[in-house]
């Protein structure tokens, strides 16, 4: 008796549905978001990606430590920042966490990078945008699955692969070959 109640209750009064989004696929739009810098400037996607195409990479932020991976992944970015600055490029590093101490963890994690001019790091306070793109490793010691998205000018994604492990992720060339592979496309 009690189930059947809570069961037509349920259909009546159903719950809210999850505030998590899906990572955007290859030809969708990209939900649109603002996030700050560590030095208090906000980015919006939109207002990039007017500009010109975005690399847009998720990392795994303060799982409890600086990810090596993480660190591997963009040195290797900064080490290609000219190519990706002739691309026409710009990239956004988003670095996901507890608000509590985010910015004191960035810093520690840009301690031995300088960032040219055409990358930002975002701080992604409490999850707001991980949850917008359905990123949230929501497991002990995680806190986003390692992700890299391509999106033109128009706002659409060309290029995105999410990563379920700390591996299998981006390298600056094969994000170099999509960006040059798209740039003939839109000259056809």
């Amino acid at each position: 008796m009690f189930l059947t109640i809570l069961f037509s209750l349920l259909l009546t009064f159903p719950l809210p549905a999850s505030k998590a989004g899906a990572p955007p696929n290859i030809g969708e739009k990209a939900p649109d978001f603002t996030l700050t810098t560590l030095q208090g400037k906000k980015v919006t996607l939109s207002e990039r990606t007017a500009k010109s195409p975005v690399v847009l990479v998720v990392l795994r932020g303060y799982p409890g430590y600086q990810c090596p991976l993480c660190n591997v992944q963009v040195r290797d970015f900064l080490k290609n920042s000219a190519a990706f600055a002739k691309a026409g490029a710009q990239v956004i590093l988003v670095y996901p966490g507890p608000g509590e101490k985010l910015d004191e963890r960035a810093k520690e994690f840009l301690v031995d990078k300088q960032l040219p001019e055409n990358f930002d790091l975002l701080l992604d306070p409490d999850y707001e945008f991980t949850n917008l793109y359905g990123l949230r490793w929501d497991a002990p010691k995680e806190t986003a699955y390692p992700s890299t998205f391509l999106i033109d000018q128009k706002g659409k994604v060309f290029f995105a692969k999410v990563s379920k492990s700390h591996g299998g992720r981006t390298n600056a060339a094969e994000l170099l070959d999509a960006l040059a592979k798209q740039g003939t496309e839109k000259k056809m």
